[in-house]
């Protein structure tokens, strides 16, 4: 009896351990080999800070003023060349105005010296040529009669004077008319003309200088996008002063986000355009964001995404590489995220989940 129960506890155990024992172990001395341990993939980490693919766009205004209207808000989606504020622009547009007057001025005082005189203008020149050729030719007449007076005696010397100096002024207007009557058919001197066109274009060129003034008065979207971050509000002053980094809002295109990533100068060989990537976030766990290396810097310098952890390292140059993150992905703008470049190609797509996403 004993040695059947010390026969059976014993197949008991076996059973037991066969039970527990992991397939892999039930499968030794099979014909099948065990898989290959997983190879090593190499990877290079940094720092790095999300962005829109635009990167963020500042707008703020050419000129000094108070903003009559900012007709957005944050979050709002906007398109190019969307309205986006306005400053009180009335003195400008004044300006605008009387710029348009002068211009209009101008081309009528260039139009009337290139097309002359009217027929009806000519014409009584003409008529007047006429009437003075009568008088000049009278007066000349009556001078040669009192000539023939003189020399016979007949008149005085003062009285022959006179009717010389009614010709000789007959004459003169005669003369005058003459010219002008030719200065009305022959057009407009070459002088005159082009100076009238001087200063048309001396209008024309004040006009459009009030147009661009006015123009930079409206703030528009230069691309489709999202408003990031709205700065001021309606009846706030903006500065246009160089030392002065004012701007009135903060928008980008966030329809593919990218990630700005300070790789450490001793790692730059390794890194490629093309490379995978991916992304992870403290606010995120261990979720992953994937990507990839869209482009490689070609400069090194300081560090500018800061992590704030007592052991950075801050006397190394660094260079800033870009990773596109895949469609779909959905971050805040400026979000800090620590990078993992996948430096072997060929092991990324077999890292890369189908579906990847945060």
């Amino acid at each position: 009896m004993k040695k059947k129960i010390a026969t059976a506890a014993l197949g008991l155990a076996f059973l037991v351990i066969s039970v527990k024992m992991p397939p892999a172990l039930r499968k030794m001395g099979r014909s099948d080999r065990p898989a290959p341990p997983p190879q090593k993939v190499e990877m290079i980490a940094g720092p790095g800070r999300v962005e829109p693919i635009s990167e963020e766009i500042q707008l703020g205004s050419e000129l000094s003023g108070k903003l009559k209207t900012v007709a957005v808000q944050e979050g709002e989606s906007i398109h190019r060349g969307q309205l986006l504020a306005v400053l009180e622009n009335d003195d400008y547009r004044a300006q605008l105005a009387s710029a348009a007057a002068e211009v209009e001025t101008k081309q009528a005082l260039l139009r009337k010296i290139m097309n002359g005189a009217r027929e009806q203008e000519r014409g009584e020149a003409q008529a007047s040529v006429r009437e003075a050729q009568a008088v000049a030719s009278n007066a000349q007449a009556e001078l040669a009669r009192r000539q023939d007076l003189f020399q016979n005696g007949i008149i005085s010397r003062e009285e022959l004077e006179r009717y010389t100096r009614a010709y000789e002024v007959a004459r003169e207007q005669y003369q005058e008319k003459s010219s002008h009557a030719s200065l009305l058919n022959n057009g407009p001197r070459e002088e005159d003309l082009a100076f009238a066109q001087a200063d048309l274009r001396l209008a024309q060129a004040n006009e459009a200088q009030a147009q661009a003034r006015y123009e930079k008065s409206f703030i528009k979207s230069p691309i489709d996008g999202v408003v990031l971050r709205k700065h001021h509000r309606d009846g706030e002053s903006v500065s246009s002063s160089a030392t002065t980094h004012d701007p009135v809002l903060t928008i980008g295109d966030t329809q593919v986000l990218r990630v700005r990533v300070n790789i450490d100068e001793m790692d730059v060989n390794k890194v490629r355009v093309g490379q995978t990537a991916y992304v992870t976030a403290d606010a995120y766990g261990k979720q992953k964001v994937w990507g990839h290396v869209v482009q490689v810097g070609e400069l090194l310098g300081p560090k500018t995404i800061r992590t704030d952890e007592p052991t950075e390292r801050v006397d190394r140059k660094f260079l800033e590489t870009i990773v596109e993150l895949d469609p779909g992905a959905q971050l805040p703008m400026g979000l800090r995220v620590d990078t993992f470049i996948v430096t072997e190609g060929e092991r990324a797509a077999a890292m890369r989940p189908l579906r990847p996403q945060m």
